[in-house]
């Protein structure tokens, strides 16, 4: 593939928070999860200066969202460089035939590895790092695409059902790759000669652990605190954080505060309430309003 396939493909336009747009896409998938943890999904363009968990996180979101928005443009028309797959389809089965446009999501991976691993080239530890991380976050999509089907027919009947492969949910991928955040493997630098020259490769630090796989996070420093503000590591800290009282998890009081001990509001919030669909066809409600109890950091 051209240099110029890479740099200008199909959804990657404009930059954003450091990123092409395209790279963007990680960014939906990270509050979901990213919330929860002690770091904050906003300090991201920090935490890829360094080799933490969190930096092998960043990395696997940001390739995985080039490659399921440029797979996604492609199934959509916007790109006249490419189009839907037609090599995985197969023979139709019971009940339902092929239809629709399937995505094409092995393109939308090698457009990733071609942008994402280009500034990865150099024979050190944390470019072999971020380039298996790259490939990690890819690899979620090609371990998730999925049938998704539509029904035809009279009043929903469905008596033609046509399916087409799929991307699964970006923010599917987004909890998966935090599970993998969760169970990273800590790895240790190794040098050695090679007729170019000197070379460091990732070697597991503990080896009574499960090694990794390709579809592992890998990382080989300690994360920085997450507790405290600090400018130098991208970190806001926890305070004023909201946290779940009644979780025993990286997002309950007890963890997301550090010790510090959390504070307890009440809140009164207007919400929608004993909604009626009438034929045909519109939905009134009524307006309630509820109390809630809100946690936050102290």
């Amino acid at each position: 593939m051209a240099n110029s396939q890479s740099s200008r493909g199909p959804g990657l336009t404009g930059p954003c928070c450091g990123w092409p747009r395209a790279a963007c896409q990680g960014e939906q998938g990270c509050p979901t999860r990213g919330r929860s943890g002690i770091q904050s999904c906003k300090d991201h363009r920090d935490i890829d200066q360094n080799t933490t968990r969190e930096s092998a996180f960043v990395h696997a979101i940001a390739s995985a969202g080039v490659a399921f928005a440029v797979t996604r443009s492609c199934a959509e028309g916007t790109s006249t460089m490419c189009g839907c797959d037609s090599h995985h389809k197969g023979p139709p089965g019971e009940g339902w035939k092929w239809g629709g446009c399937s995505e094409d999501a092995e393109f939308g991976v090698l457009v990733s590895r071609e942008f994402a691993d280009a500034r990865e080239n150099r024979p050190d530890a944390r470019s072999a790092m971020n380039r298996h991380n790259n490939e990690a976050g890819r690899s979620t999509i090609l371990d998730h695409m999925h049938l998704r089907c539509k029904c035809h027919g009279l009043s929903g009947s469905c008596e033609v059902k046509t399916c087409w492969w799929a991307q699964p949910d970006f923010r599917m991928l987004g909890d998966y790759l935090k599970d993998k955040y969760d169970s990273a493997s800590e790895m240790v630098v190794e040098k050695h000669r090679e007729s170019r020259g000197w070379v460091e490769t990732l070697r597991v630090k503990y080896n009574f652990f499960k090694h990794p796989t390709e579809r592992d996070l890998v990382y080989y420093e300690g994360s920085p605190n997450f507790c405290e503000p600090n400018q130098e590591t991208g970190s806001f800290g926890t305070r004023d954080r909201s946290c779940n009282v009644s979780s025993h998890g990286i997002e309950g009081c007890d963890l997301l505060c550090c010790g510090r001990g959390h504070n307890t509001r009440t809140e009164k919030r207007k919400e929608k309430c004993h909604c009626i669909f009438h034929w045909c066809c519109y939905v009134s409600c009524q307006e309630c309003v509820r109390v809630y109890d809100v946690h936050t950091c102290k």
